[in-house]
């Protein structure tokens, strides 16, 4: 007797984060902050992003408490971003992901950022 075919189905946690770090510059986003703190310009220079889409990134990962913006009320303003404690906790998957580059990941020369 055959078993009947059980459909598969994402759960949907898992399936919300794969969107959430899916979206292009996302990880990036993440992997430049694991250094620490850093303002937008800093992270604008160290991504080869426009400064609106690295803005809307920054802003959807601040909603999803995976990033921290701070705002001192200076002259001028000074504004920062950190990971949260929810940040911290993807450091192990994008260290892997990262020996797993290292390991399998070729790139072109041109392609290596000097």
């Amino acid at each position: 007797m055959n078993s009947p075919i059980i459909p598969f189905s994402l759960c949907p946690r898992v399936e919300k984060g794969m969107q959430l770090l899916s979206k292009r510059w996302s990880i990036l986003i993440i992997y430049q902050l694991m250094s620490g703190t850093q303002r937008f310009h800093s992270l604008e220079a160290a991504l080869p992003v426009s400064g609106r889409l690295l803005s809307e990134r920054l802003k959807e990962l601040e909603q999803e408490g995976i990033v921290l913006r701070e705002v001192f009320p200076e002259t001028p303003v000074r504004i920062q971003y950190s990971l949260t404690e929810k940040g911290h906790a993807l450091a192990p998957l994008i260290k892997e992901i990262e020996r797993w580059s290292a390991d399998w990941v070729q790139v072109e020369a041109d392609e290596v950022k000097s």
